[in-house]
């Protein structure tokens, strides 16, 4: 049996379609039963538990092969991120707890920088389930692919794709939720280990935000072209936006732009996903009215 968290996002879905695939019994740990009827009709036992409730998470997490820890996101996190501090002690006393064969854990890109940024949320993580006493995996991606979804009618609409990433001839190390998933399913499945590794995981080239707009090209059968979006313009964007603390945002897209959100190995280390920029534009076409 394996719990997976974040069963009904991108990421967790493609967790436990991948561990179904394999003939793998799948418990989904969900905060609401009733969002979780399609994957209980396949099968799935379903368990009620917050993120941030550790004696829920301990239930849910008793007597597995292996969990999969998906953090919830936090997009505009308050000052000192105490909103990932809560869910990181819930759920480290949860798996101390629990004490499944092994733990395989969503972190990103970038997670080892000391820079205070919206990632270092998952390098709290990291620190903190560094210290469990049962082998932890923690899985790196890239930029995800799918966070193109924000460009699709714009893109469609105007012809223009407007880039938080620049130079606009920078490639950038990205991936789609359906490579994640799948790795993370196979880290699952692998005999565990002992003590910490870190996977990093990509898509099958890096990616260009003009490689973006060529493509979202063809996909629309228009001509596209991307456009920088100033930084001085950043703060007062995101604010109009709603948000209260953009800063971390901000530095995390300096990171990407100034080179100190990277992957830490060696480059022949790093896993290469199979979905290619183009699926996963055109997936994102097809759900955007």
């Amino acid at each position: 049996m394996y719990a997976i968290t974040g069963i009904t996002g991108k990421v967790g879905g493609a967790v436990a379609n991948a561990l179904l695939a394999a003939g793998q019994p799948v418990r989904a740990v969900v905060r609401r039963a009733d969002r979780a009827q399609a994957w209980a009709a396949r099968g799935c036992e379903i368990v009620e538990a917050d993120m941030g409730d550790a004696a829920r998470l301990a239930a849910a997490f008793e007597g597995v092969q292996g969990v999969f820890i998906l953090p919830p996101p936090e997009f505009d996190p308050s000052p000192g991120f105490p909103e990932a501090r809560g869910v990181i002690d819930a759920v480290s006393a949860a798996l101390r707890a629990a004490k499944p064969a092994q733990v395989v854990c969503l972190s990103t890109i970038g997670a080892q920088s000391t820079e205070h940024n919206l990632l270092t949320q998952r390098t709290l993580m990291e620190e903190a389930l560094r210290a469990l006493p049962m082998p932890v995996t923690f899985l790196r991606p890239g930029w995800f692919m799918e966070n193109a979804a924000w460009d699709v009618a714009p893109a469609r609409d105007s012809g223009t794709l407007f880039s938080f990433l620049l130079p606009l001839d920078k490639p950038v190390p990205m991936v789609a939720t359906a490579d994640v998933g799948r790795v993370a399913a196979q880290l699952l499945l692998e005999q565990p280990g002992q003590g910490v590794r870190v996977v990093e995981l990509e898509g099958p080239r890096r990616v260009t935000p003009l490689d973006i707009a060529s493509t979202f090209s063809e996909v629309f059968g228009r001509e596209v072209a991307a456009q920088v979006v100033p930084r001085n313009t950043w703060e007062a964007l995101f604010r109009d936006q709603g948000m209260k603390h953009p800063l971390p945002r901000i530095r995390m897209l300096d990171g990407f732009n100034e080179g100190w959100i990277a992957f830490e190995g060696d480059e022949s280390a790093i896993v290469k996903g199979e979905v290619e920029l183009e699926t996963v534009l055109r997936e994102l076409a097809s759900q955007t009215p």
